[in-house]
């Protein structure tokens, strides 16, 4: 079944199991982005995914099926993650929000993880944001501009800008590979 099937099982009989369908589906992904966006914090991530699943359910009604199901939810995720990070810059800057590195994954080496890691906290919030969205996370610049509420243009800008930085950064390991 596709999500607009699941959607309309919500909608029209009130199922929750299929929106429960709709979690299983996409939840991995959710949790991953929010991990990226929070330095690898995996419990602040979990909150904001279970925030960002409550409030699709609250507001299906909403979403009009113009655009991929998946694009709406993390949009709704995005504005979870930058509305909990105003809510931090009265307590510290948000671009130094604590850093706790993810576990490596067997492909990468620790210590490149690690490096990239720093880099990506060099990164202002924006530029942040959009190398997550499409370098690390597959999406092309017009699902970002979704997700993240900007003009296509703005998206293209702070992703040349970020990956110009991480490729500065990350320089040493090019000349490794």
């Amino acid at each position: 079944m596709q999500d607009a099937d699941f959607i309309a099982r919500v909608l029209v009989e009130g199922d929750q199991r299929a929106f429960g369908e709709l979690v299983k589906r996409h939840q991995s992904f959710v949790r991953n982005i929010l991990r990226t966006w929070l330095h690898g914090n995996e419990a602040r991530a979990d909150d904001l995914a279970q925030e960002t699943f409550l409030k699709a359910y609250r507001n299906l009604r909403q979403f009009n099926g113009q655009g991929k199901f998946s694009t709406w939810l993390y949009k709704i995720a995005y504005n979870e993650f930058r509305s909990w990070a105003r809510n931090e810059r009265e307590h510290q800057n948000i671009d130094e929000i604590a850093y706790e590195p993810s576990e490596p994954s067997g492909q990468v080496s620790h210590d490149f993880r690690a490096d990239l890691n720093r880099a990506l906290q060099l990164l202002s919030l924006e530029q942040r944001s959009v190398v997550v969205c499409c370098s690390m996370h597959g999406m092309t610049h017009q699902e970002a501009a979704e997700v993240l509420g900007w003009p296509l243009g703005t998206v293209k800008t702070h992703l040349l800008r970020g990956k110009e930085i991480l490729r500065n950064k990350l320089a040493d390991w090019a000349e490794r590979a």
